[in-house]
Parts: C-alpha cells; sequence; structure tokens
C-alpha cells in the first residue's frame, strides 16, 4: 500500500495526471487487489516444495496474468476463450480498477462490480494456502 501511495504521488506530482475519482474508493480498491494478489502468491507457495520451485511458478503465473490483463492490450480485443479465462485473473479487475477511479472517475456501482470478483478470489486463494500450509504442517 505504501509503494502504491508513493507511485501515485509520483502520477500526479511529475507526470501532472490528475487524479479523477475518489481516493477513499481508490485506496479500498487497491486493498482488496491487493488481498487477492498476494493470496494467489500465498498459495503458490503453500504449494510449492522449494523457494526455486515457488518462484518458478510465480513466474508462470505472472506473465499470462499481466498479458492478459488488459495492461498490453485491451480485453475486448482477444479471443472470446482468452476473455472468459480473464475473469479468473485478479491483475484484470487490479487494472480496470486502478484506471478507472484514477482516470476517470469511476462511480460506486462499477467499483462494486469490480470489487466483487477480487473479494472471491481473495477468499478462495487465501483459503485454499491456509489450508493447504496446515496440512503440509500437521
Amino acid at each position: 500500500m505504501a509503494l502504491t501511495m508513493i507511485m501515485t504521488g509520483i502520477i500526479i506530482v511529475f507526470f501532472k495526471i490528475p487524479f479523477v475519482g475518489s481516493v477513499s474508493l481508490f485506496l479500498l480498491s487497491m486493498t482488496i487487489s491487493l488481498l487477492a494478489i498476494v493470496g494467489v502468491g500465498l498459495y503458490i507457495s503453500a504449494i510449492s516444495n522449494t523457494q526455486q520451485q515457488a518462484i518458478l511458478s510465480a513466474m508462470t503465473f505472472m506473465m499470462p496474468a499481466v498479458l492478459l490483463s488488459g495492461f498490453i492490450s485491451p480485453i475486448e480485443d482477444m479471443p472470446i476463450g482468452l476473455q472468459y479465462i480473464t475473469y479468473l485473473d485478479p491483475v484484470r479487475f487490479f487494472m480496470v480498477l486502478s484506471r478507472g477511479i484514477f482516470l476517470k472517475g469511476m462511480g460506486i456501482s462499477d467499483v462494486i462490480a469490480n470489487i466483487i470478483p477480487l473479494i472471491i478470489i481473495a477468499t478462495i486463494t487465501l483459503t485454499l494456502a491456509s489450508r493447504t500450509f496446515k496440512r503440509k504442517l500437521g
């Protein structure tokens, strides 16, 4: 969250990009986005046997996640099958929320529509990570 705030400050001050949306909605959506992304990382760590395996698994997840997030090319231009897969990607919702709130002043209804999938992803991945870790311990 600290890095998010630092980067937001840099964007506003040095690049002169105006922050259009609600700061509280931005912070809420970033917190939930981070929980979902950390949940994926913790689950990868929980199922990995070694640190090297965890690093390789994280890289294997992150490359497609970023490519399918809409960061490089719009999701609408992807094949239909890949468009459906993007709904499993927490980075997709992070991109929609950060762009929408920061640049467009996205309203509360649109924010909630993108936060709900992130809450579901965070709940599933954090629960799976916790159960997997507890199972490995004992």
